[in-house]
């Protein structure tokens, strides 16, 4: 399995204005701009680790997926939600043939942590030898900021603050994120089951 992403969230949809008031920089100023590029970078890494523990896909963009087998005969789990459309699926034979797959042939089942394509009859179609299903999808809550869930969008202004702030600091551990940012990301994580319970 191999996910692509095709499309990039643009600069303007990221709330470089609202982290600078969320960071209280000064402003009313000739070099008021001068920080963008360094608000967005950390603006994007913040999204990057919210996204990586939520498996969500905050602002709307393409994402490929490549399978060379199926998991269920007559469905396959996509890896990020939420998915908002199937644009296309392709099966592609080892020479690098592609043949599109027609989509009254295949339905996408919304789901908060697993959304599916599935198969409008009891198989999805076979995956040639030697080659590859390629699913393209819409992922994200929104196109614009002021579209996600009021708890992700504190995350990352917390997380990209929390990033600025200790920018110069190398000692952190790995994997480190602020229990603030931990607690308001909870309920959108993937729960998993086991004979345990949640784990």
């Amino acid at each position: 399995m191999m996910l692509i992403e095709e499309t990039n969230v643009p600069d303007a949809a990221l709330p470089v204005e609202a982290f600078r008031a969320h960071l209280r920089l000064g402003s009313g100023f000739a070099q008021d701009s001068l920080q963008d590029a360094v608000l967005r970078g950390f603006l994007r890494a913040a999204m990057a680790a919210v996204e990586a523990r939520t498996g969500k896909a905050l602002l709307r963009r393409r994402f490929a997926l490549s399978l060379t087998f199926w998991r269920e005969a007559g469905a396959q789990v996509l890896p990020v939600a939420p998915v908002q459309v199937i644009e296309r699926l392709a099966l592609v034979a080892r020479d690098g043939t592609e043949t599109v797959v027609e989509p009254e042939r295949y339905w996408l089942q919304r789901d908060a942590q697993a959304p599916r394509l599935r198969s409008s009859t009891p198989t999805l179609p076979r995956i040639p030898s030697a080659g590859a299903a390629l699913i393209s999808f819409d992922a994200g809550f929104a196109s614009a900021w002021d579209g996600l869930p009021d708890d992700l969008a504190q995350a990352v202004m917390l997380l990209a603050a929390h990033y600025y702030e200790y920018r110069d600091d190398t000692a952190l551990g790995e994997g480190c994120m602020p229990f603030g940012v931990s607690s308001l990301i909870e309920r959108h994580r993937k729960m998993r089951l086991g004979f345990g319970g949640a784990a």
